[in-house]
């Protein structure tokens, strides 16, 4: 989907961003830049509310809250953040909160995917479950930023 094409579907995107939604996460994330800090709610594009609230109960259901925080899943890099993508002049999917990062200490912008965190086997059931809720994984499609995690247009 080009920019123009995501702006008529999402809307323009902005600082106010009218089209946002909280949602209520329903397992506590510490912030990665302030580990001691928890996250409970988020703010995403109310078109795809649902979307993320479905994948973080499926991620509870699946690993529970121990494993969660065990591996690292529960480590909130940012969902909604105006701003362009690193390195280009196109908008990215975090200024519409259509995208979330998740452990970016582990799983960096430039990290090829075979040495992300997130290549590895016990995280395989977390990627499908991203995917089976509308995602995808600039990681596993890309070879780098493994911590992303966007709405497939």
């Amino acid at each position: 989907m080009t920019e123009q094409e995501r702006i008529i579907k999402y809307d323009i995107p902005s600082l106010r961003a009218p089209y946002l939604r909280t949602i209520k996460l329903p397992y506590e994330m510490k912030l990665s830049w302030d580990l001691e800090t928890t996250v409970t709610r988020m703010s995403c594009h109310k078109l795809v509310a649902n979307n993320f609230s479905n994948t973080f109960d499926d991620l509870l259901y699946y690993y529970g809250e121990e494993f969660l925080e065990e591996l690292g899943i529960n480590i909130f890099g940012g969902c909604y953040n105006y701003r362009k993508m690193r390195g280009g002049d196109k908008l990215s999917m975090h200024s519409w909160g259509l995208a979330i990062d998740l452990n970016p200490v582990e799983n960096g912008l430039r990290t090829k995917w075979k040495y992300a965190q997130f290549s590895q086997p016990e995280y395989k059931p977390m990627i499908d479950i991203f995917y089976a809720n509308g995602f995808i994984n600039l990681g596993l499609e890309h070879n780098f930023d493994a911590m992303h995690f966007e709405i497939k247009d």
